[in-house]
């Protein structure tokens, strides 16, 4: 891989997690990697990405950053608060699908607030055309002497999907030391909102020979959808870095997205209460639940062979999880 434009934002590396009773449950050979400790308030998947684009974005000598979420992302929450580390000032757009509703001050949007990022609400009509939207803030701001930098929904693209080909190269640096069984593992597993932690993984997990193959578990939209949002990033992160595979193992999964982007059944959020109080590990409704619930059913239906070397990625998502807790009243 090239040399990129890098600052330093998260804490690693992440260790590799052994719990015996998720074991037993799911009857595999369970490792996670705790990508939810990169960090303090800021941590999460999104930080790896966030090291590459602000890199960028500081090479190039910009001022202002701008990116977009839902009104809970926790994309937008870490780059308000790396934006605030590097005395950047930080624009976010976030999704409302109730128009009605006032704009929470909990999770996610209290630390975009506490980060001073200007907070601008949408609606899902513009959130839909948020490149275009986003792009145009960009353009008024540069008219006024700023200048700006946009990243994309979920820092997913090219560039940063590379932080994700580096923590491949991380995860092989562990395992030849010994750590996470010390093999390379048959299925890495994680979940997927916009495709550039799957792109990045699966660049990564080839280049690196870390794992036979990787399985996004979709929390919105579908394999379709997914496959082609994936299949775009991989083109631009070999662009910037010609020497990565062509051809890394994918697979994605939408067999556990539940009702709705965010939403998650009844289920789900039994199996996530479940998880925690049989091994500590907290899991969020909106990404790693969903994602750890589909990986449990590929395995009870025969899709991942019970024995499996699997590895979880956990991304994070606690201050979602707690903006809500109404949501699970009902199963704990």
């Amino acid at each position: 891989m090239i040399n990129l434009p890098r600052v330093h934002l998260a804490h690693l590396p992440t260790p590799l997690l052994k719990v015996p009773a998720l074991d037993t449950r799911l009857g595999v050979d369970l490792w996670i990697k705790r990508d939810d400790v990169t960090g303090g308030a800021e941590s999460g998947n999104k930080l790896r990405k966030l090291e590459l684009l602000l890199g960028r974005a500081l090479a190039d000598k910009c001022d202002t950053v701008l990116t977009c979420g839902g009104i809970q992302s926790n994309h937008a929450r870490a780059t308000a608060l790396a934006c605030a580390r590097l005395a950047l000032r930080c624009v976010v757009f976030l999704r409302m699908t109730d128009e009605s509703a006032t704009m929470p001050l909990s999770g996610n949007v209290l630390l975009d607030r506490f980060a001073g990022a200007e907070v601008r609400r949408i609606n899902g009509e513009q959130y839909r055309e948020r490149e275009m939207l986003m792009a145009a803030a960009a353009r008024t701001l540069a008219m006024s002497g700023s200048k700006p930098f946009v990243i994309p929904e979920g820092g997913s693209n090219g560039l940063g999907s590379l932080g994700y080909t580096r923590a491949m190269g991380e995860l092989r640096e562990q395992l030849d030391l010994g750590l996470g069984g010390g093999r390379p593992f048959d299925v890495i597993a994680h979940a997927c909102g916009s495709g550039g932690t799957a792109a990045g993984v699966a660049l990564g997990a080839a280049r690196f020979g870390v794992a036979r193959t990787v399985r996004a578990f979709a929390v919105c939209d579908d394999r379709a959808y997914f496959e082609r949002r994936i299949a775009g990033i991989l083109a631009e992160a070999r662009a910037l870095s010609p020497d990565l595979p062509t051809d890394p193992p994918v697979e994605v999964d939408d067999s556990a997205k539940g009702p709705a982007y965010a939403v998650a059944t009844r289920e789900q959020r039994a199996f996530i209460v479940d998880v925690a109080r049989a091994s500590g590990v907290v899991l969020d409704p909106v990404y790693t639940g969903k994602a750890f619930y589909g990986l449990a059913r590929a395995i009870h239906r025969g899709d991942i062979a019970p024995g499996s070397r699997v590895l979880f990625l956990h991304t994070g998502g606690l201050p979602g999880l707690l903006a809500d807790p109404e949501a699970f009243r009902d199963v704990l």
